[in-house]
């Protein structure tokens, strides 16, 4: 046999393989052959490629396992129970910077389903082999290697932490200030995973100087570079007032507020929700916000979008809302009610909803002013029927409830108060008439409406437990007017008036004169004596 056939042999057999691993990778870029794949036993055929001596093939083969994992839980539970993972973070230290991305890819796709997935990379020490992709010369393996680390470093504290002790963050921070934009998103996206869990964590990010590199890409013009910055000052503002301070000492507003109005939507809803977070601390922090703009920057947000997107404003106006009574005025002020109404009205799904009724809740809650702001705007009817309606959620019920208790507490609006007096269950009409029962002592006008509107009259049906509040609050009420006024309403009254006068029998059906004769001089009653005689004639 010649040289020429033996190497033919091993030709035919190198191009097999490549082929081979090829279409496996082809195939499993679409997720319905995944299962087929599978099927067919495609893993253990795949494990020895990984150490091919080709390196065109270990990469490829890397690249299928990637997208295997990627599109099927099942198979990177596969690829974790087949010690494949030492292989591929022994792969990492190639020389060849596709192998790297491709192996990179393999992590990730593995850690990003599950905790437990993702502390198995870290046990095959992933973890530091993926740090050291972060000083590679070639942006797109330290590309590959961030996104890996921001998909182990999301699902909790401890793998966060792990990502952190591999001296992760610094090297993140240099990827954020290169001119690539797939890297300083990558980099921003894993800052903003790795600063969600902990104020610790979080501070290790600060003190690395991420505010201020993040700070000077608020205004950039690339939308997916914008999405992540500020979901990372997001989620380090989230945890204390110290690190929210430093946010904001940042001097990104107004300057972010800009961004409100950002055609790409995620931008919009994240800039909303730095500012939630922000205002949530404190009432200095809430009042810097408004003093900048910030809560009519809001109510315009809500008027343009629709959906989950309204949720963070909606509840940047609540927060703002509930520090001070001033804080709750400048929202009235700046018609957030009004555009809260309109949220309540528009949206259809459960948890904007029960967002928009807390909000409603915060800012009505103060004084008999806020409380007229939210009844004057016809909120509290629709309230109460969230309230009752047997279709809304439990959690949309209990803030309803809370909502019209703190309301109804400091609500002196007659009108709206009438209204509620015919639609309340008991355990919100006692609120109801407990303010009647403050106002309508005092008022002489409300207690005329009172009596004309019918309220006084519903008043009296109302059954009350003897020596419950509800109970006093009525006796209260019923003691401002005359009695005769009170009674002629109490239910029953015109009914034993009718009584009455059905047993009521006139004097002449007793047999007695119906007149004395004294009393009616006729003709016929009246006696004339003779005239006295004249004796002297």
């Amino acid at each position: 046999m010649s040289q020429r056939q033996i190497n033919d042999v091993f030709q035919e057999y190198m191009k097999a393989r490549r082929h081979f691993v090829q279409s496996v990778s082809d195939f499993a870029s679409r997720r319905e052959n995944i299962d087929l794949l599978q099927g067919a036993g495609v893993l253990p055929l795949l494990r020895p490629m990984l150490l091919d001596c080709v390196p065109s093939i270990q990469q490829t083969a890397a690249m299928a396992l990637g997208r295997l994992a990627d599109n099927s839980y099942e198979m990177a539970e596969a690829v974790m129970k087949g010690d494949v993972l030492p292989l591929v973070v022994l792969s990492l230290s190639a020389q060849n910077r596709f192998h790297k991305k491709a192996s990179a890819f393999v992590l990730r796709a593995v850690a990003k389903h599950s905790p437990e997935l993702s502390q198995a990379v870290v046990d095959s020490g992933g973890v530091e082999a993926l740090v050291l992709c972060l000083e590679e010369f070639d942006p797109v393996v330290r590309e590959a290697g961030a996104w890996a680390l921001g998909h182990i470093a999301r699902h909790n504290a401890q793998l966060c932490q792990s990502v952190v002790d591999a001296g992760s963050v610094p090297l993140l921070l240099m990827c954020l200030q290169e001119p690539q934009l797939a890297l300083k998103r990558v980099a921003a996206s894993t800052l903003s995973d790795i600063s969600r869990h902990t104020p610790e964590i979080a501070q290790v990010v600060v003190d690395a100087g991420a505010i201020a590199h993040l700070a000077q890409m608020i205004l950039n013009r690339d939308a997916k570079l914008k999405r992540q910055v500020y979901s990372a000052l997001s989620q380090i503002s989230k945890h204390s007032v110290n690190l929210a301070e430093m946010v904001v000492e940042a001097e990104i507003f107004p300057p972010a507020m800009a961004c409100l109005k950002d055609p790409d939507e995620v931008v919009r809803k994240n800039v909303a929700t730095l500012m939630r977070e922000v205002v949530t601390h404190s009432p200095e922090l809430a009042q810097l916000i408004v003093n900048t703009g910030g809560v009519a920057a809001i109510v315009d947000y809500l008027g343009d979008c629709r959906g989950d997107v309204r949720l963070p404003g909606i509840m940047m106006l609540g927060y703002v809302g509930a520090h001070t009574e001033y804080l709750a005025m400048a929202v009235i002020l700046s018609k957030g009610v009004y555009q809260l109404a309109m949220c309540l009205t528009e949206e259809r799904e459960a948890h904007i909803k029960a967002a928009t009724v807390w909000s409603i809740g915060h800012i009505g809650r103060h004084t008999s002013d806020h409380a007229k702001a939210i009844a004057t705007a016809n909120l509290l009817p629709k309230i109460l029927q969230l309230y009752v309606d047997p279709n809304s959620t439990d959690d949309l019920q209990a803030k309803s409830r809370k909502a019209l208790k703190s309301i109804l507490q400091k609500c002196t609006h007659m009108p709206t108060l009438g209204s509620l007096l015919y639609s309340a269950p008991s355990n919100i009409l006692k609120h109801v008439v407990c303010q009647f029962s403050k106002v309508l002592p005092h008022d002489n006008k409300e207690r005329h409406h009172f009596v004309t509107s019918g309220a006084l009259k519903k008043l009296q049906e109302i059954v009350a437990e003897p020596g419950s509040p509800l109970h006093e609050y009525i006796h209260t009420i019923n003691s401002c007017f005359p009695e005769e006024i009170v009674r002629y309403y109490t239910p029953g009254y015109s009914e034993s008036l009718l009584e009455r006068l059905d047993n009521y029998k006139p004097a002449s059906e007793d047999g007695a004169p119906h007149s004395r004769a004294s009393d009616d001089p006729t003709t016929d009653d009246l006696v004339f004596d003779d005239p006295p005689s004249d004796k002297t004639s």
